[in-house]
């Protein structure tokens, strides 16, 4: 079974990515989310780039290093995407782990977003959900009913 390109492009989501450009630039950090025209998107980023030697010293290329912060980068600057390491161990996830494991009083509850379980009671006619049988009510007394059927 082959994979997508965006199926194998989602199993890097938020791994630490080299991303070598056009120009030669390489950006390294978190890869956040790309598109179909490979346009990628890396958080907190870092530029490298080799600087020639200057003609006056006999060093080797000096390496300059920039932070970007949060970056979309366009796909057609892109050359090659490299896997520099896993994602980080979120915190968060640890945290709300360790105080779910303790027990204490309380029910849960859903929190009331999302798609509501009964129709909304103010809804537009015609976008409500089909009215239930009407039932008989404490305002409604038999004799004003048979009125209503004669």
């Amino acid at each position: 079974m082959s994979m997508s390109k965006s199926s194998k492009m989602l199993q890097f989501i938020n791994y630490r990515m080299r991303v070598t450009i056009q120009d030669g630039r390489q950006l390294v950090r978190k890869f956040l989310a790309f598109d179909l025209h490979m346009n990628l998107i890396l958080g907190d980023c870092e530029e490298f780039r080799q600087l020639p030697p200057s003609k006056n010293a006999k060093s080797a290329e000096i390496e300059d290093r920039r932070t970007l912060g949060l970056l979309l980068l366009r796909g057609e600057e892109v050359i090659s995407l490299t896997v520099e390491g896993p994602p980080p161990p979120d915190e968060s996830r640890a945290k709300s782990t360790a105080t779910s494991a303790l027990a204490g009083p309380g029910i849960g509850r859903s929190a009331g977003r999302g798609i509501p379980t009964a129709p909304h009671i103010h809804a537009q006619p015609g976008l409500a959900f089909p009215r239930a049988p009407h039932h008989r009510s404490a305002t409604t007394s038999p004799t004003s009913r048979a009125t209503m059927v004669n």
